[in-house]
Protein backbone atom coordinates (compact mmCIF):
# COMPACT_ATOMS: atom_id res chain seq x y z
CA UNK A 1 0.00 0.00 0.00
CA UNK A 2 1.08 3.51 -0.97
CA UNK A 3 1.89 6.13 1.56
CA UNK A 4 -1.16 8.21 -0.63
CA UNK A 5 -3.50 5.31 -0.23
CA UNK A 6 -2.55 5.37 3.26
CA UNK A 7 -3.52 8.61 3.43
CA UNK A 8 -6.64 8.37 1.83
CA UNK A 9 -7.48 5.71 3.91
CA UNK A 10 -7.05 7.46 6.97
CA UNK A 11 -8.74 10.30 6.09
CA UNK A 12 -11.72 8.38 5.28
CA UNK A 13 -11.62 6.28 7.84
CA UNK A 14 -11.29 10.03 10.17
CA UNK A 15 -15.01 11.29 8.50
CA UNK A 16 -16.29 8.21 9.31
CA UNK A 17 -15.30 8.17 12.97
CA UNK A 18 -16.61 12.09 13.05
CA UNK A 19 -20.05 10.95 10.99
CA UNK A 20 -20.56 8.00 13.91
CA UNK A 21 -19.87 10.28 16.84
CA UNK A 22 -22.56 13.09 14.74
CA UNK A 23 -24.74 10.46 14.72
CA UNK A 24 -25.11 10.39 11.28
CA UNK A 25 -24.59 6.34 11.16
CA UNK A 26 -25.22 5.55 7.15
CA UNK A 27 -23.11 8.41 6.19
CA UNK A 28 -20.59 6.35 8.48
CA UNK A 29 -20.76 3.12 7.20
CA UNK A 30 -20.00 4.85 3.41
CA UNK A 31 -17.02 6.35 5.15
CA UNK A 32 -15.45 3.58 6.85
CA UNK A 33 -16.45 0.73 3.65
CA UNK A 34 -14.54 3.57 1.28
CA UNK A 35 -11.83 3.49 4.15
CA UNK A 36 -11.46 -0.59 4.15
CA UNK A 37 -11.39 -0.85 -0.12
CA UNK A 38 -8.37 1.51 0.61
CA UNK A 39 -6.79 -0.14 2.93
CA UNK A 40 -5.74 -3.53 3.54
CA UNK A 41 -8.11 -5.53 5.70
CA UNK A 42 -5.32 -7.28 7.28
CA UNK A 43 -3.47 -4.57 8.61
CA UNK A 44 -3.85 -3.09 12.10
CA UNK A 45 -5.44 0.37 10.24
CA UNK A 46 -7.81 -2.50 8.69
CA UNK A 47 -8.81 -3.65 11.56
CA UNK A 48 -9.52 -0.24 13.40
CA UNK A 49 -11.54 0.63 10.56
CA UNK A 50 -13.63 -2.97 10.11
CA UNK A 51 -14.06 -2.34 14.57
CA UNK A 52 -15.74 1.03 13.73
CA UNK A 53 -17.77 -0.72 10.67
CA UNK A 54 -19.35 -3.37 13.00
CA UNK A 55 -20.43 -0.35 15.41
CA UNK A 56 -21.53 1.67 12.51
CA UNK A 57 -23.75 -1.63 11.01
CA UNK A 58 -25.09 -2.14 14.23
CA UNK A 59 -26.22 1.40 14.36
CA UNK A 60 -28.29 1.38 10.98
CA UNK A 61 -29.40 -2.13 11.66
CA UNK A 62 -27.49 -4.70 9.55
CA UNK A 63 -27.03 -6.58 12.88
CA UNK A 64 -26.46 -10.05 10.25
CA UNK A 65 -23.64 -7.77 8.55
CA UNK A 66 -22.17 -6.80 11.96
CA UNK A 67 -22.24 -10.30 12.90
CA UNK A 68 -20.84 -11.47 10.22
CA UNK A 69 -18.17 -9.01 10.05
CA UNK A 70 -17.15 -9.74 14.06
CA UNK A 71 -16.93 -13.34 13.20
CA UNK A 72 -14.35 -12.66 10.35
CA UNK A 73 -12.39 -10.21 13.01
CA UNK A 74 -11.95 -12.92 15.21
CA UNK A 75 -9.54 -14.37 12.61
CA UNK A 76 -7.32 -11.11 12.15
CA UNK A 77 -4.30 -10.93 11.72
CA UNK A 78 -3.50 -8.76 14.96
CA UNK A 79 -4.20 -9.98 18.22
CA UNK A 80 -6.06 -6.22 19.41
CA UNK A 81 -8.34 -6.60 16.38
CA UNK A 82 -9.03 -10.38 17.01
CA UNK A 83 -9.84 -9.48 21.22
CA UNK A 84 -12.35 -6.86 20.40
CA UNK A 85 -13.40 -8.65 17.45
CA UNK A 86 -14.84 -11.48 19.78
CA UNK A 87 -15.83 -9.03 22.39
CA UNK A 88 -18.19 -7.19 19.68
CA UNK A 89 -19.11 -10.67 18.78
CA UNK A 90 -20.28 -11.61 22.52
CA UNK A 91 -22.48 -8.21 23.09
CA UNK A 92 -24.07 -8.56 19.44
CA UNK A 93 -25.00 -12.38 20.17
CA UNK A 94 -26.23 -11.66 23.35
CA UNK A 95 -29.91 -12.32 23.93
CA UNK A 96 -32.47 -9.37 23.62
CA UNK A 97 -33.90 -8.76 27.07
CA UNK A 98 -37.51 -8.15 26.72
CA UNK A 99 -37.92 -4.22 28.47
CA UNK A 100 -41.47 -2.36 28.91
CA UNK A 101 -42.61 -0.24 26.47
CA UNK A 102 -43.23 2.55 28.86
CA UNK A 103 -39.53 2.38 29.68
CA UNK A 104 -38.37 3.40 26.28
CA UNK A 105 -38.28 6.79 24.13
CA UNK A 106 -39.51 6.28 20.83
CA UNK A 107 -36.39 8.32 18.57
CA UNK A 108 -37.08 9.50 15.43
CA UNK A 109 -35.54 9.08 12.34
CA UNK A 110 -33.89 12.48 11.38
CA UNK A 111 -32.13 11.36 8.22
CA UNK A 112 -35.60 10.87 6.48
CA UNK A 113 -36.48 14.57 7.09
CA UNK A 114 -35.99 17.33 4.19
CA UNK A 115 -34.87 20.62 4.51
CA UNK A 116 -38.55 21.86 4.71
CA UNK A 117 -39.62 19.50 7.03
CA UNK A 118 -36.83 19.76 9.92
CA UNK A 119 -37.89 23.77 10.03
CA UNK A 120 -40.93 22.71 10.85
CA UNK A 121 -40.19 19.89 13.10
CA UNK A 122 -40.30 22.22 16.40
CA UNK A 123 -43.89 22.95 15.56
CA UNK A 124 -45.14 19.62 14.28
CA UNK A 125 -46.68 18.36 17.44
CA UNK A 126 -48.07 21.98 18.27
CA UNK A 127 -52.05 22.02 18.38
CA UNK A 128 -52.44 26.02 20.13
CA UNK A 129 -53.83 24.69 22.94
CA UNK A 130 -52.58 25.60 26.11
CA UNK A 131 -51.83 23.09 28.62
CA UNK A 132 -52.08 23.76 32.33
CA UNK A 133 -49.52 22.39 34.77
CA UNK A 134 -50.65 21.35 37.64
CA UNK A 135 -49.23 23.27 40.98
CA UNK A 136 -45.94 21.90 42.98
CA UNK A 137 -46.46 21.66 45.81
CA UNK A 138 -44.12 24.65 47.82
CA UNK A 139 -41.68 23.28 50.71
CA UNK A 140 -41.81 24.91 53.62
CA UNK A 141 -38.72 25.06 55.16
CA UNK A 142 -38.57 23.97 58.74
CA UNK A 143 -38.46 26.55 61.68
CA UNK A 144 -35.97 26.68 63.99
CA UNK A 145 -36.15 27.52 67.92
CA UNK A 146 -33.53 30.62 68.32
CA UNK A 147 -32.77 29.29 71.42
CA UNK A 148 -30.91 26.05 69.72
CA UNK A 149 -28.82 28.84 67.57
CA UNK A 150 -25.08 28.65 68.99
CA UNK A 151 -24.06 32.13 69.56
CA UNK A 152 -20.92 31.64 71.29
CA UNK A 153 -17.65 32.98 69.94
CA UNK A 154 -15.09 29.83 69.44
CA UNK A 155 -12.07 31.99 69.12
CA UNK A 156 -11.27 30.97 65.93
CA UNK A 157 -11.38 34.45 64.20
CA UNK A 158 -8.96 36.24 66.22
CA UNK A 159 -6.26 33.39 66.02
CA UNK A 160 -6.60 33.55 62.51
CA UNK A 161 -6.26 37.37 62.83
CA UNK A 162 -3.40 37.25 65.14
CA UNK A 163 -1.76 34.85 62.69
CA UNK A 164 -2.09 36.54 59.56
CA UNK A 165 -1.07 40.00 61.77
CA UNK A 166 2.75 37.71 62.41
CA UNK A 167 2.86 36.88 59.10
CA UNK A 168 2.24 40.31 57.39
CA UNK A 169 4.63 41.64 60.25
CA UNK A 170 7.52 38.91 59.47
CA UNK A 171 7.24 39.41 56.20
CA UNK A 172 7.67 43.06 56.40
CA UNK A 173 10.18 42.78 58.82
CA UNK A 174 12.64 40.50 56.77
CA UNK A 175 11.89 43.31 53.76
Amino acid sequence: MTDDTRDRAQTQYAYGQTAFERGNYREAVECFEAALNLAKATTPLGGEIQTWLVNAYSAVGRQSDAIALCQALTRHPDLETRKQGKNLLYILQAPQLQRPTNWMTEIPDLDKLSAEGAQSLGQAGYSGAKTTARPRPKLEEPTIDPSEINRKDNGFLWVALVGVTLILGGLLWLS
